[in-house]
This record gives C-alpha cells, sequence and structure tokens, in this order.
C-alpha cells in the first residue's frame, strides 16, 4: 500500500469510527463498523457475524452501557490474555473503551491500563465511560498505532480488539508493539485473518477495509510478520470461522457481486486471537546500550 493510500485510509477510518462514537454519544445503538454492512451507516439494527455476543454479562458489570455499545471489536482479548495483577497493559485502538476497562479491573490497583486511539470522538467517549466508571488506573492517549506514543520497554502486554487488520503498515504496528513492550511481554490481540486467497474485488474494497475485512493479514503472511518484528511462538487460533451466510452479510451495500463472491470467501475470513511474546533477552534500546557504554570505543 503507497503512503499516499495510507493516509487516506487513516481519513476514512477516522471519519466512520467518529460517526460511530457520535451516534453513542447521541443515545443511538452502536453500528457496527467491523464486518456489517451497516458499518457506521444509518441502520445500527443488523445483527453482525463478526462483532456479536463477544462479552459474557458477568464480564460487562460495572462498565458503563455505552462502552459496550461502542465495541467494534471481533473478540474478547481481555478474556485471553492472561492479564495478572500489577500489569500494564495498552489497549491499540481503544474505541470506546471497553477492552481498556475490563484490563484496568483484571490489574487491579497496582496495575495500569492505556487506551491508544486517533479518533477524537471515541477518546472523548472512552474518557467519559472511565468517569462513569470511576477507573483510576486508567489512561487514553491519542496516537497512531503505528507510531505509540509510550517509551520503549514500559508495558507487560499488548491487547487490541480488530484494529490491525485496519493499518495500511502493519509491519509498523508490530515493529511498534514489540519496542514498548518489556522483554518477556505479550502481544495479545484479536483479529480478522484470512486463510488462502481472496478475490482483488475484496481487497480493493474501501467499505470492507472498514469492516475489518478486506485488510485482513493472510494467516502465514501474519506469522511472518510477527517473527520478523521479533516476537518468539507467534500463533493465531481461531475463534471464530464464518460460513457463506456471514460472507453474504459482510458483502450486502458495498456495491459488490453477493452472490458470485460470497462463495468464493467462505470459509476464507475469521477472527482469531494472535499471539506472540518478547523475547526476555531481546536487546535494549540503542539509547541504552550506549549510556552504558565503559569506553570511547564500544556501541561503535
Amino acid at each position: 500500500m503507497t503512503i499516499e493510500h495510507s493516509e487516506e485510509l487513516k481519513a476514512v477510518v477516522r471519519e466512520k469510527y467518529g460517526q460511530a462514537a457520535t451516534r453513542v454519544r447521541d443515545g443511538e445503538t452502536a453500528a457496527s463498523c467491523c464486518g456489517s454492512s451497516g458499518c457506521c451507516g444509518e441502520t445500527t439494527a443488523a445483527w453482525d457475524p463478526i462483532t456479536a455476543d463477544l462479552y459474557d454479562a458477568g464480564q460487562t458489570d460495572g462498565i458503563p452501557a455505552e462502552a459496550l455499545l461502542a465495541s467494534l471489536g471481533c473478540g474478547n482479548p481481555t478474556a485471553l490474555a492472561a492479564l495478572r495483577e500489577g500489569e500494564t497493559v495498552l489497549d491499540l485502538g481503544s474505541g470506546g473503551g471497553i477492552d481498556v476497562l475490563l484490563s484496568a479491573k483484571r490489574v487491579g490497583p497496582t496495575g495500569k491500563a492505556y487506551g491508544l486511539d486517533m479518533t477524537d470522538e471515541m477518546l472523548a467517549l472512552a474518557n467519559e465511560n472511565k468517569r462513569r466508571a470511576g477507573a483510576t488506573n486508567v489512561e487514553f492517549l491519542k496516537g497512531e498505532i503505528e507510531h505509540i506514543p509510550l517509551p520503549d520497554n514500559s508495558v507487560d502486554v499488548i491487547i487490541s480488539n480488530c484494529v490491525v487488520n485496519l493499518s495500511g503498515d502493519k509491519r509498523q504496528v508490530l515493529r511498534e508493539a514489540f519496542r514498548v513492550l518489556k522483554p518477556g511481554g505479550r502481544f495479545a490481540i484479536s483479529d480478522v485473518v484470512v486463510r488462502g486467497d481472496v478475490p482483488d474485488a475484496v481487497r480493493k474494497n474501501m467499505e470492507l477495509w472498514i469492516g475489518c475485512v478486506a485488510g485482513a493479514l493472510e494467516e502465514q503472511e501474519f506469522l511472518r510478520l510477527l517473527a520478523d518484528a521479533g516476537f518468539e511462538d507467534p500463533s493465531i487460533e481461531p475463534t471464530r470461522i464464518y460460513a457463506v451466510e456471514d460472507a453474504a452479510t459482510f458483502l450486502t451495500g458495498t456495491g459488490l457481486d453477493v452472490a458470485a463472491i460470497a462463495s468464493q470467501i467462505e470459509g476464507k475470513f475469521m477472527s482469531a486471537f494472535v499471539r506472540g511474546t518478547k523475547p526476555v533477552n531481546a536487546a535494549a534500546p540503542r539509547a541504552l546500550l550506549v549510556e552504558k557504554c565503559c569506553g570511547p570505543d564500544c556501541c561503535s
């Protein structure tokens, strides 16, 4: 993807997700921006095979309804990431803040939960949800997931919920995730992943990019990019595999020939839990090596 196309994609994502946040703030039911034909559109009542039924009722006790309504994800990374008391966790593309607030409960008062989002409306909604939840160990940051505004080696766990697929530079996202994780830190995200080839018409359709489908990485490519970034033991665990009926739901309203394409992509898209670990002996950042240099010629 060219830089120009990547910036165009960011602008469209920012606009569409901003609209979704505004509708939640105004008391409307959230449209799914992750797979439905109603993605950020006029109708908000359609059932979505990607976003439906991700959270158990008991998990969301004490979480503002607006945080749940603004959830545009494809999984529940907080339930799968094995968060522990006292850990620092970062949610990439935190939206209305549901996964950050759930993480904050899991890491407890001695831990910290950050949310990163580039959309002003989502950040405003997330901060309001933080206030309503009374969360004191939560901080929402404005920025892009390709350029995380946190120091090297500063977080224990990175989560994300159907956001990495929206980036036009996924290699850079994974590099940044590796950078900010502490040695031994865990990358544990939910995302849409592709198995095999899909029609070019799907890949090129911008509405499906916003719907978390066309931008999804192919399974083996995702594993390769994780390894290239430095992660150990990369793995992908399917959590939902979408049937032809789900494919038809994705495609409705996109201008594509639903009948012709749906059968070609049946079973090729899945929600999955994507894992990787930063090695315990990962090299220290160069700035730290220079600081510890003990001679005039070392580190040269």
